[in-house]
């Protein structure tokens, strides 16, 4: 399966025009265009890159690539991925801005002299050298539109590519809308000079009605906001794979000849052993541990925030997770874009590619709507010249109206703004649409099941239960927890740190655990005073006293509430159970 990026796309009957192209070369058994990302994805079959290319080149559309294949070996070194990270710059909004910003410019000027002030309510003031001069007036309006329309020249040069490839596409629409109305103005402007210089002024009133420069310049200025909102929503469409591709670690530290030594991670091979040390560096690559023991967060990959526990004897690792509290040795198994990371950004890019089956339902309307206005435009003319009316008649009212009147630009203002609206709220509230289908789908929802990972919840573990066994009290169960937990580096010991210091325990210690040692992925132990204390998981507690099988049955059910159950004992001694938890988030209804 292939992935083209495609140039001159403007509009759904355009990708419309690619997808139909492409699909009658000779071995394509399927392909996909998105107007939203430029690009052509799932191009599955026999046919060549080449052909394919050819089909795109022919059909009107130039600047067809295939995008970079994978190095089986090696993936993506990093000036490759450097490149396509700048590939997914948003450069179209500051430039469609630009255009939008010239174009309001001129325009204000142009709707204040045809429908500003001084004809609607007398008194505004004119340049004094318009007072009273309606052919100045209409040279005016017709300065102001030919600049409007040069800035916006695109609608036309990929209009009529579209009429010349017999691919009609909206912007063919858009440049035949305007440009009607400004041809008529001109023919209208002209035949004002000959009624003034033959003194008829009646007349001269008459055909300053008949100039229809505002309506050019506004058509055009209206369906820039739209293509504005279309590259600014493309533009957020990218920021999901580029803060993917942030994530990707640039370097990597390796073991060779017994020596470390840092290296590009382009450099990294499979079977290559490498080191992580902890308090937050990240994993480079995919690998295995050969030495070592820690909690590692993956909450960039999982979404999980609860660290998980990692040791020697095959735990694997993934690039992009951070080591948080040992060190750790591990050998690499996948690099490139073999890795998990690579494969999810891969992923979302495949998905970027795909459509809603609303959008390929406009596609088909699409790909008969311009033409289908042109032809009714067409037919009203004539029928206006038959029914005896002159030709500036027919054109005016009949082919000029049609063509105005059903330029697209709802279609250009409704699809990005539904777009952009909702890809923002999703984004502000911490969700990425994976597909097009679900973006569409989201809105027929009627029941959501979550999990209870970063989806929902704060993203930083806290004590949820405090379960002291029985002769013992919550304080003293925490305090014993807060004195064992206090050496620990485990994200979840901060978390009953934490909870000793609001309740006032932290103050209450005062001599320190000796002897301490950390059991990774079981549990912990150390000597306060005379006392020995414990404190871990299920197994490692059991293994040095007797916990009764209603405290497992209650752990059990703790542990289905998504909660990590931690029992505590001193000597012989079961203290009672510590339940933390990643709690969800407070919930602000909004009205």
């Amino acid at each position: 399966m292939e992935q083209y990026n495609v140039t001159g796309m403007s509009c759904a009957a355009c990708s419309a025009r690619v997808e139909k192209a492409v699909g009658k070369v000779p071995g394509v058994e399927n392909c996909s265009v998105s107007l939203l990302t430029n690009s052509m994805g799932g191009v599955e079959g026999t046919a060549t890159v080449d052909a394919v290319i050819a089909a795109v080149e022919e059909a009107g559309y130039g600047g067809a690539t295939l995008k970079s294949a994978k190095n089986e070996r090696h993936g993506m070194n990093q000036s490759e991925q450097n490149c396509a990270e700048d590939a997914l710059k948003d450069r179209d909004t500051p430039k469609m801005k630009r255009r939008l910003i010239a174009s309001l410019c001129f325009l204000i000027p142009l709707m204040y002299l045809s429908m500003g002030g001084h004809m609607m309510w007398g008194g505004w003031p004119l340049p004094v050298f318009l007072e009273g001069n309606h052919v100045a007036m209409g040279l005016a309006q017709l300065l102001l539109t030919t600049i409007v329309m040069v800035i916006n020249q695109k609608f036309f040069i990929s209009g009529w590519k579209g009429m010349i490839h017999r691919a009609p596409n909206m912007d063919t629409l858009v440049a035949l809308g305007a440009g009607a109305s400004y041809g008529y103005s001109v023919y209208a402007l002209f035949a004002m000079t000959a009624a003034q210089t033959a003194g008829d002024m009646d007349h001269v009133m008459e055909l300053m009605h008949e100039f229809y420069f505002e309506s050019a310049a506004m058509i055009l200025t209206l369906i820039t906001v739209g293509k504005m909102l279309e590259a600014h929503s493309k533009g957020k469409t990218t920021d999901a794979l580029k803060s993917l591709m942030k994530l990707a670690p640039k370097t990597a530290t390796l073991l060779r000849d017994g020596k470390e030594q840092e290296v590009s991670i382009d450099q990294v091979r499979r079977g290559d052993q490498f080191v992580v040390r902890p308090g937050g560096e990240n994993i480079p690559v995919d690998g295995i541990v050969l030495e070592g023991n820690s909690a590692v967060d993956e909450a960039a990959l999982t979404g999980e925030s609860i660290p998980v526990d990692k040791a020697e004897g095959g735990d694997k690792v993934s690039a992009a997770t951070m080591n948080q509290s040992g060190f750790l040795r591990c050998e690499a198994t996948r690099v490139g874009e073999d890795t998990t990371l690579s494969q999810i950004i891969q992923m979302v890019s495949d998905a970027a590619a795909t459509k809603a089956p609303i959008a390929k339902v406009a596609d088909k309307v699409s790909g008969v709507f311009v033409p289908a206005v042109i032809s009714i435009a067409v037919v009203t003319m004539i029928v206006w010249l038959l029914v005896g009316e002159p030709v500036g008649f027919a054109l005016a009212r009949g082919g000029i109206s049609v063509l105005v009147i059903s330029c697209p630009c709802a279609l250009g203002l409704a699809t990005p703004v539904a777009i952009m609206v909702g890809n923002g709220m999703g984004a502000k509230n911490g969700i990425m649409f994976k597909t097009a289908v679900s973006l569409e789908e989201t809105g027929k929802t009627e029941i959501v099941a979550l999990d209870k990972t970063g989806t929902i919840t704060s993203g930083e573990p806290k004590v949820t239960d405090l379960l002291p066994a029985d002769g013992m009290t919550e304080h003293e169960l925490l305090f014993f927890a807060n004195a064992l937990e206090k050496k620990s580096e485990h994200p979840l010991a901060r978390a009953i740190l934490a909870k000793a210091e609001e309740n006032g325990g932290e103050a209450e210690q005062k001599s320190e655990i000796t002897q301490f040692q950390a059991v990774p992925g079981n549990g912990l132990s150390g000597k306060l005073g005379e006392d020995w204390l414990y404190g871990g998981n299920f197994k490692f507690i059991s293994d040095k006293m007797k916990i009764s099988a209603s405290i497992k049955e209650q752990a059990e059910r703790l542990a289905q509430q998504g909660k990590t159950p931690l029992f505590f004992g001193r000597n012989e001694q079961f203290l009672g159970m510590i339940a933390v938890a990643d709690v969800i988030k407070k919930i602000v209804h909004r009205q």
